[in-house]
């Protein structure tokens, strides 16, 4: 995913050097703390002359092992400073975190724990931007294997309205998420991440019935979070996390079952970007994953499993929501309008397509990898997928999009060759050139 960086102009210090002010990071007066990173921050930004000074010390090459810079070390204690301070040390931290060379130090395990412990506490001030630098650190595949294992202690706690989450995570505890008081008094306890990180994700786009923000369970949005699905889920490891039944309450660890990509679909048309795009792109890196196509199409009515697995939960029901970004207020005759999903049919004349066509592109995609199975093909065109597809091509205006509409109703309408092996994994040689053409335009790749 895109890297996010935050700008801030440094104003002319022509008497001193940057590092020179480093010094002052570790000072004991907070206010000293503040100003000097304030002058600081805006030097982390990519294009900055002085960027490099904050990557000092490195070693690159040679046995030694390499050597986390003080500055960095810094920041990352700043974080968990008060408010001003932390808030540049955050967004320090997130124009810095697209240079690999550091990325060793910014997924250690204490720091991760103390990031993810961050993000999950409802009342972290800054957990938009912990995501934000989360989302970037997952552009490595370092980063994503250590979050798909990292365990973070807990304290299981009774929701107040003022907590509204069922837990406490001490390693959180900062200057801009104080512990709750009375403090929990629970035994501690290691739960896995990720399931965690969906729950919050869900939850910080969650509002009262008033719809007020301030009443809301998280104190962020949490939007960015999807952008670490998305990068997690271009693994094969990542993939099948989304595609293994897991308890539905990670606290309850006898709870029922349910894809963990169940949860964030229904945010395909959600009003912000970056979480819609986030959870496109991620539906559709786990189409890759083909065993998994009849669990992700079967209705929550249906238990399925992914194979080789046997442990079936209600099945992910994605179809409604790749399609509804691709609807339009078309009148359909009601023939038409029986194929479709329940949640498709006899949409308002208000209904507006996906704006981006670079997430429209994406969804059509998903549909194409779906079809590499003859089940899926089969299930798609008893579901209205032409229809949709037919009203979303006359409109569309961007020409790759098109094509890869038109190669997907090639699939949907054409005939089917007989079948010779199992029906869950047959592919057609139309669906493979479909998903891996050797023109460089219609190749799909995990995004």
């Amino acid at each position: 995913m895109t890297i996010n960086r935050v700008h801030r102009q440094l104003p002319a210090q022509a008497s001193i050097t940057v590092d020179y002010l480093f010094q002052f990071l570790r000072d004991q007066n907070p206010q000293v703390r503040h100003i000097a990173l304030s002058n600081l921050v805006g030097q982390t930004a990519e294009e900055s002359p002085y960027r490099h000074i904050f990557l000092q010390g490195i070693q690159r090459s040679g046995l030694k092992k390499p050597q986390e810079p003080d500055v960095i070390r810094d920041l990352k204690l700043l974080c968990r400073d008060q408010l001003a301070t932390a808030h540049d040390a955050f967004r320090a931290l997130v124009n810095l975190s697209d240079s690999t060379v550091l990325a060793p130090f910014l997924v250690e395990q204490s720091f991760l724990t103390y990031l993810v412990s961050y993000i999950l506490n409802p009342d972290a001030i800054l957990a938009d931007l912990a995501s934000m630098l989360l989302s970037n650190l997952t552009a490595s595949t370092s980063a994503c294997s250590a979050l798909l294992t990292l365990n973070v202690p807990l304290v299981a706690i009774t929701p107040s309205a003022s907590f509204q989450v069922s837990y406490y995570t001490p390693h959180s505890r900062s200057g801009t998420c104080p512990a709750p008081v009375p403090y929990p008094s629970g035994q501690q306890h290691e739960i896995l991440a990720l399931p965690l990180l969906i729950d919050a994700f869900v939850q910080g786009a969650s509002l009262d019935q008033s719809g007020d923000k301030s009443r809301r369970a998280r104190k962020g949005d949490l939007h960015f979070l999807s952008s670490v699905f998305a990068n997690i889920s271009t693994s094969p490891a990542g993939r099948l996390f989304f595609a293994t039944p897991r308890p539905t309450n990670p606290m309850k660890p006898g709870s029922a079952l349910e894809y963990p990509l169940a949860k964030i679909l229904p945010f395909t048309e959600h009003q912000d970007t970056i979480r819609r795009g986030g959870v496109a792109s991620t539906l559709k890196n786990c189409a890759f994953h083909a065993p998994a196509h009849k669990a992700m199409l079967s209705p929550e009515t249906d238990l399925a499993p992914v194979p080789p697995s046997t442990v079936a939960a209600p099945g992910i029901d994605a179809l409604p929501y790749i399609l509804l970004p691709l609807a339009g207020p078309e009148e359909l005759d009601l023939e038409d309008q029986e194929k479709l999903p329940p949640a498709l049919q006899f949409l308002p004349p208000t209904k507006k397509r996906e704006p981006d066509p670079v997430l429209r592109l994406t969804h059509v995609e998903t549909l194409l990898l779906l079809c590499t199975t003859r089940w899926g093909r089969e299930y798609m065109r008893t579901r209205g997928v032409y229809e949709i597809v037919r009203g979303a091509h006359l409109e569309e205006a961007v020409d790759k999009v098109s094509e890869h509409m038109e190669r997907l109703v090639q699939l949907i309408k054409g005939e089917e060759d007989p079948v010779t092996a199992d029906d869950d994994v047959v592919a057609t040689m139309s669906a493979e050139r479909a998903v891996a053409s050797d023109e460089e335009d219609y190749r799909i790749e995990e995004v």
